[in-house]
């Protein structure tokens, strides 16, 4: 299942665990990927705190968790290669994986469409 924040995070939900990322129009909007600094396995983070940052050569910014749960694990392959993020957003460019901890959470977030929808 894959939903989506108002902030451009995705989240592609297996179980009980969630891997995020920020979308092709965040990427877009942001150009260029230059670092990214991801959250510790281990860490909880609440829904709606900043989570990771990325730095382009426009501007940073905060990756928002899109739900509450703990890190289990961060996308290493970012540290040598933010570049992923702008070719792959939706896939090889995820940040991290949550282990969800308050599933009710997700109601609240975007299905694909109205992502979409809202997007333009």
């Amino acid at each position: 299942m894959l939903k989506f924040t108002e902030d451009h995070e995705w989240l592609r939900i297996d179980g009980d665990v969630a891997t995020v990322g920020i979308t092709d129009y965040a990427q877009q909007q942001l150009g260029d990927i230059v670092f990214i600094e991801l959250p510790a396995a281990g860490k909880s983070i609440a829904k709606g705190e900043a989570a990771a940052v990325v730095e382009s050569v426009k501007a940073a910014s905060d990756v928002y968790s899109p739900v509450t749960g703990e890190v289990i694990e961060s996308n290493q392959s970012l540290s040598s290669n933010p570049g992923l993020v702008n070719s792959h957003p939706m896939g090889e460019g995820w940040f991290f994986k949550l282990k969800i901890l308050r599933p009710e959470e997700l109601d609240g977030l975007m299905d694909e469409a109205a992502y979409k929808a809202r997007e333009v």
